[in-house]
């Protein structure tokens, strides 16, 4: 039996698997089986007021379990599979644990052939946040989810690093569409298809929010275990050996700094966006006391990159 069918046989007895994905690994569960999703709440240490994004293999098993507007069904037609997750009304077969009681349900199909091949396999959506404990960093390889959640799992499907590195774009898309995190769907993109311009949740509004609309919008959120603080790109870096630094480019740290990490040193936001969990995950497990990262340039994947940052300085 190939690793994809006993995965997908974990999946139906109500166990977790980790789970590659296009934007980051995720622990997956049995949507539809209350029990099992229970349990990704326990091995993530996840509170139950934060809802589960739920993943499918195509639009088709997206509106089995959500009621889909026009919108919705325009955007899941140009970009699904990818990095985009609608929430939507949900209907009534999807457990309570799932939306954390709420009447939406965030929906997406990733774009990843391991991932799209275990759902197909289980014949189920598959409740799926990232396979880390609640709020540290993200994982973006097996090894990864191997070291946070190995003993929760009852299989980690390798599908290598991921490509994005960011976790989906949140779209509420009614009355009028809103990015509730944005990620690796851009907000040009989405009006581009729409045809109508999106707004981007400020904090109040994602604050309000809470828990009535979305997963994953927690102001504390990919943390790691060292202080985080932020810089704006020009101010000075600290002249500080025990500080760990998340540098954009790169070009102007320190000497003296040995602890460092270059999200792109060409200045590709699509490059940082896939290097920044693991840059943090290597910083929080280096010598350095304290971390500094500094903000890259706030369009298109930055927005996601600088959303990301805030949340593990907890300042999302």
């Amino acid at each position: 039996m190939n690793q994809i069918a006993q995965a997908a046989e974990a999946i139906l007895r109500g166990e977790l698997v980790g789970m590659p994905t296009e934007t980051v690994y995720g622990l997956a569960a049995n949507a539809l089986m209350a029990e099992a999703v229970v349990r990704i709440f326990t091995a993530k240490g996840r509170p139950a007021f934060d809802p589960l994004i739920v993943h499918v293999a195509d639009a088709t098993q997206a509106w089995s379990i959500a009621y889909a507007s026009p919108r919705a069904q325009l955007l899941a037609n140009k970009l699904w599979p990818g990095p985009l997750t609608l929430v939507l009304p949900r209907r009534a077969l999807v457990p309570d644990v799932v939306t954390s009681g709420l009447e939406t349900v965030g929906v997406r199909c990733p774009d990843h052939p391991m991932a799209l091949a275990l759902i197909r396999a289980a014949g189920v959506p598959l409740a799926a946040p990232s396979a880390n404990r609640f709020g540290r960093i993200s994982p973006t390889t097996a090894e990864h989810v191997r070291e946070q959640l190995g003993q929760e799992v009852s299989i980690v499907l390798d599908g290598g690093p991921c490509r994005v590195g960011i976790e989906s774009t949140v779209l509420l898309p009614d009355p009028f569409p809103v990015v509730l995190r944005p990620g690796g769907v851009t907000r040009e993109m989405l009006e581009k298809i729409l045809g109508e311009p999106v707004a981007i949740a400020d904090r109040d509004t994602k604050s309000a929010a809470l828990p009535k609309q979305a997963p994953g919008l927690l102001p504390s959120h990919y943390a790691p275990q060292k202080i985080l603080r932020l810089r704006q790109p020009g101010t000075p870096w600290p002249q500080d050996p025990t500080c760990g630094i998340l540098a954009w480019h790169g070009d102007d740290i320190p000497q003296v700094n040995k602890y460092c990490e270059r999200l792109s040193p060409k200045g590709d936001l699509a490059e940082a966006a896939t290097h920044l969990f693991a840059a943090l995950r290597r910083l929080d497990a280096s010598h350095a006391t304290h971390l500094i990262a500094e903000y890259v340039p706030a369009n298109g994947l930055g927005l996601g990159i600088n959303d990301r940052l805030m949340r593990a300085a907890g300042l999302g």
